[in-house]
C-alpha cells in the first residue's frame, strides 16, 4: 500500500524547519540598533538636548566662581588699580560689599568655564551642519576662546583711559562719589562687551564657510558696516565716555578687514 501524502502532511513538513527556526529567534544574538541619524531629531529632543547642554554649562561655572570667591580680595584690587583716584569705593548698603564679591566671582567662573561654554555650544550646532561646513568651522571654535581673551584684555587696557577721561569732569562744586556697585558694573560691561565682539571675525568666516556671505559682498557693503560699527560700539559700551567707543570702533573695523582678507585667502 502507498503511504498516505496529503496536502496537509507536506504542508506540514515543509512548515516545520521554519517553525523551528522561528523557536530559536529568541535564543539568537541580537545586534547592535541601527544609529540615529544626526539632525533626525524632534523639537523636543533638540528641547532636551538644549536644556542639557545649559545644564552643563550652567554647572562649568562654579568651579570658576568658587576660585574667583576666594580670590576676590585681590581681583578687586587688581580691576580697582585703574582708577586714577586712590579714594576707597563706597558700598551704600550693608549687602554691597558681599554682592561685589559674588559678582566678581561670576564674572571669573564665565571666563575660566567659557572653553566649556563654546563647546557645548559648538556640540548643539553642529549635528545641523554638513560634514564638509563641520570640518572647515571645527578649527575655527577653539579660536573663540583665543579672541574672548584678546577682548577682555582690550578691555583693562582702556579702562585707565576710559576712567581718566570721565574724572577730568570733576570740580570744586561737582564730587565723584564712586560707589563699587556702579564701579564694577561699568567694569563688567566693558569687560563683556569687548570679549564678545571679538568672536565678530569668526561670526564672519563662519558665514563665509556655509556660504552666506563673500569677501566680495563685504566689500561692496563696507560703508554700510562702518556705520553700523560705530553704533554697535556705541550702544554696547558702558559709561559716557568717547574712548571706549572710540576704541571698540577701531577695533571692530581692524577686525573687518581682517575678516576680508582671511575669507578671500580662503577662497570666497
Amino acid at each position: 500500500m502507498e503511504p498516505d501524502v496529503r496536502p496537509s502532511a507536506v504542508a506540514t513538513q515543509l512548515a516545520l524547519p521554519a517553525t523551528r527556526r522561528r523557536g530559536r529567534l529568541p535564543f539568537r544574538r541580537r545586534s547592535a540598533p541601527e544609529k540615529r541619524p544626526e539632525g533626525d531629531l524632534s523639537w523636543v529632543g533638540h528641547l532636551v538636548e538644549l536644556r542639557n547642554r545649559l545644564t552643563v554649562a550652567a554647572f562649568s561655572l562654579i568651579p570658576g566662581s568658587i576660585l574667583g570667591f576666594l580670590f576676590s580680595g585681590q581681583i578687586i584690587h587688581f580691576l580697582r588699580s585703574p582708577l586714577p583716584t586712590s579714594d576707597p569705593l563706597e558700598a551704600l548698603g550693608l549687602t554691597d560689599a558681599l554682592m561685589i564679591q559674588l559678582q566678581v566671582a561670576l564674572i571669573t567662573g564665565v571666563i575660566l568655564a567659557m572653553p566649556v561654554i563654546l563647546y557645548e555650544f559648538w556640540a548643539f550646532i553642529s549635528p545641523g551642519l554638513t560634514p564638509s561646513e563641520r570640518s572647515a568651522a571645527r578649527p575655527w571654535v577653539p579660536l573663540a576662546m583665543a579672541f574672548f581673551a584678546l577682548g577682555v584684555g582690550v578691555a583693562y587696557f582702556i579702562l585707565p583711559y576710559a576712567t581718566g577721561f570721565l574724572f577730568t569732569f570733576q570740580s570744586k562744586d561737582i564730587h565723584i562719589l564712586l560707589t563699587a556697585d556702579a564701579y564694577f558694573g561699568f567694569v563688567t560691561t566693558l569687560f563683556l562687551a569687548f570679549g564678545l565682539i571679538m568672536e565678530f571675525p569668526i561670526v564672519l568666516v563662519l558665514l563665509s564657510k556655509v556660504g552666506i556671505i563673500t569677501s566680495k559682498w563685504l566689500r561692496k557693503n563696507r560703508r554700510g558696516a562702518i556705520l553700523g560699527i560705530v553704533v554697535v560700539s556705541n550702544l554696547i559700551t558702558p559709561g559716557a565716555d568717547f574712548v571706549s567707543p572710540m576704541v571698540m570702533s577701531v577695533v571692530l573695523y581692524g577686525l573687518f578687514e581682517a575678516s576680508i582678507v582671511m575669507i578671500r585667502l580662503g577662497g570666497k
